[in-house]
């Protein structure tokens, strides 16, 4: 299940004044240290622990409120918007606690910093060499997130998928195609390939192939004039005069064309209704042709 990522900043608020009056009331005690800490060394050890965790912990929760009630307030946007920049931001400040985390745990452990950062470096080649291609998808998943080009929502097509952005991870872009299935795609492989993002279109282009018998004599005209006929009655969704009709290849028995469709605005309810009744048209076409054919062979036959 996504994650639901409308911002909540009374929540957040909260979570800050509570990660301060821990942070604070640890500080104290490490200043005045209580006898409990004398009687009972590992409670200081975890207190201590806590409180490298909580300091920086504190620090990006205020930093990364900041910057984005900033961006919030530049843009005019709602305050519950669901952005890319956002999206970023939060990824960047999870990865940020995960670090800290990890080196307040080594306090917790009483490891010495030297020995931490040279078995850090270590893992860390090991890492990079075994889960470079991990890596490699974090890294441009984060690009992906800042960029103005893609946003939540937003309708496109990757190679063979074409559906909505649900999300955005450090691993994977999430989409929600027309028969409402999921689509997993590695980050690599959506900033490596040719995104048409359809969102950002002032209109979007319907376009479906098909092919013809080459002894039918079906012109591109003939055809954009009668599946014209068809979508008359979508002429709310329809730009005037946004069908055409293009030949894309002639072979030897048959002839691929192309018909392209200009709609005003992206409604999936209303483009599979018009590609439903573009490809009933045509099967209708080809049925009728094929009708005359058999009509004309009984005919032969009876003479």
């Amino acid at each position: 299940m996504i994650e639901d990522r409308e911002r909540n900043t009374g929540r957040e608020l909260l979570m800050i004044l509570v990660k301060a009056v821990v942070y604070l009331l640890l500080v104290y005690f490490y200043l005045n240290r209580p006898q409990f800490y004398m009687d009972y060394p590992r409670i200081e050890t975890a207190a201590r622990a806590l409180a490298v965790f909580l300091g920086p912990s504190l620090a990006f929760s205020v930093l990364r409120l900041i910057i984005i009630y900033w961006y919030i307030r530049k843009h005019r946007f709602k305050k519950n918007i669901k952005d890319n920049f956002i999206l970023g931001i939060n990824r960047i400040v999870s990865i940020l606690n995960t670090a800290v985390a990890v080196f307040a745990l080594t306090t917790l452990l009483a490891i010495k910093p030297q020995e931490f950062i040279f078995s850090v470096s270590i893992v860390a080649a090991a890492i990079a060499v075994t889960f470079k291609d991990y890596i490699n998808n974090m890294i441009n998943g984060l690009i992906i997130m800042f960029s103005d080009r893609l946003s939540l929502g937003d309708h496109i097509r990757i190679g063979d998928h074409e559906g909505k952005i649900l999300d955005i991870t450090l691993i994977n872009m999430i989409l929600q195609n027309e028969d409402s299935d999921m689509v997993i795609i590695p980050n690599s492989l959506a900033f490596s390939s040719v995104i048409i993002n359809q969102s950002k279109q002032n209109t979007k282009k319907l376009s479906i192939e098909f092919d013809m018998a080459l002894e039918n004599g079906y012109t591109p005209e003939y055809l954009e004039k009668h599946l014209d006929k068809v979508i008359s009655g979508f002429a709310d969704n329809v730009v005037p005069g946004g069908l055409t009709v293009k030949t894309i290849a002639i072979n030897k028995d048959a002839v691929i064309f192309k018909v392209m469709v200009l709609l005003k605005h992206y409604d999936k309810l209303k483009e599979r209704q018009i590609r439903r009744a573009i490809n009933t048209a045509l099967i209708r076409l080809s049925a009728r042709l094929k009708g005359n054919e058999e009509a004309v062979k009984d005919a032969m036959q009876r003479q």
